[in-house]
């Protein structure tokens, strides 16, 4: 496959930044594993709050809408889907459940993406676990819904069999080099795994899953205890500009890798900071007052005081509100505990009207 080709890794090099951040994120691998054995209590309450976030914002991201409460009932309880949209989210809870369970057993195979698929659509009958039938296509959509654009091409749909076997084929053989760092090996095959796009719909989802599975397999646990679906949703355009600018020129194997590399990195790095932050808040370190804080900076989309309730477990509603109103970041929409506060001030990640939106058909 064409990032995971021998000849291609060869011809990659890197910066000193780029060795530096592939160093940070090594160091932030080794206290997760510090985390996990002096702080377990901890982490296993990080662990709910992180499936209900993976589940609402790696399907919103696509499109997939349902009320926050709907989603907590699906994930967290035993709950019959009303709609389809309820159904793609209870697929995407399961799937995660598998990873999360049986990720030793997961090797990274065709036969798992497809199983992965299946089960995404698994209250779908006859949807899922197949490859597309019909070529597909990457678009970029106007605000009224028309298309302004085709991003890019995927593989056709006849040619994805093989060139899913050669993808897994080409994983394996750049899996058993010592010459390949996992961080580079995983985005390079999830960059493959877009760019052929092998389904006929829920690629997006499938590729989040994957990446989740493949930093399993070499010891990065983050996506356990935090959503990194929720820092993709947050980022989503820089996510579209940089896989569009790593996507060109794939077909012929003379695409630039960086900028979706670069991107990934920064994913991650912002996972492990968020992470810490988090176990800090959970075993006690500040008061109430700088947990909410800190879960503040980490919100840059319109969010609920509920929102922040829910990142720092035993702070009030009156807290949370006199904190915001102390920080002069946002301005209130409404009362309430379902009242929502836009910040003034964020990361470059836009959530105005005129925000582009992308659909992955």
């Amino acid at each position: 496959m064409k990032s995971l080709d021998l000849h291609y890794l060869a011809r990659l090099s890197f910066s000193s930044a780029e060795a530096a951040a592939l160093t940070t994120l090594g160091e932030a691998r080794g206290r997760q594993v510090l985390y996990a054995h002096q702080r377990p209590e901890a982490l296993e309450s990080l662990k709910q709050v992180a499936i209900i976030e993976s589940s609402e914002s790696s399907n919103r991201i696509e499109g997939v809408v349902a009320p926050r409460d709907r989603i907590e009932a699906l994930v967290l309880r035993p709950t019959e889907p009303k709609d389809r949209s309820e159904q793609e989210i209870a697929g995407y809870r399961d799937a995660l459940a598998m990873i999360h369970d049986s990720h030793p057993h997961a090797p990274f195979t065709v036969n798992v993406l497809l199983q992965l698929h299946g089960t995404l659509y698994r209250y779908h009958p006859g949807q899922g676990g197949r490859f597309k039938a019909a070529d597909n296509e990457i678009v970029e959509r106007t605000a009224d819904g028309s298309q302004a654009r085709v991003r890019f091409r995927p593989t056709s749909a006849v040619e994805t069999p093989a060139a899913m076997s050669a993808f897994e084929i080409a994983y394996r053989d750049a899996a058993g080099r010592n010459d390949v760092p996992a961080l580079v090996l995983i985005p390079l095959a999830i960059l493959d795994l877009l760019c052929v796009h092998p389904f006929g719909d829920g690629n997006g989802r499938v590729a989040r899953l994957a990446t989740l599975l493949l930093l399993y397999h070499h010891g990065y646990e983050v996506g356990r205890y935090l959503s990194l679906e929720r820092i993709i949703e947050d980022s989503k355009l820089s996510y579209y500009e940089a896989l569009e600018r790593s996507s060109a020129g794939w077909h012929e194997g003379a695409h630039d890798a960086h900028p979706w590399l670069t991107y990934f990195w920064g994913v991650l790095q912002r996972a492990y900071r968020e992470f810490e932050e988090r176990v800090g808040m959970y075993t006690g370190r500040g008061g109430k007052t700088e947990q909410v804080r800190a879960a503040v900076a980490r919100r840059f989309a319109p969010f609920a005081i509920s929102d922040i309730q829910r990142d720092c477990p035993g702070v009030s509603h009156d807290l949370v509100r006199v904190v915001l109103r102390a920080s002069g970041r946002g301005r209130d929409r409404g009362r309430g505990p379902r009242s929502r506060r836009a910040l003034a001030t964020g990361d470059g990640v836009s959530a105005s009207a005129e925000e582009r939106k992308v659909r992955r058909c």
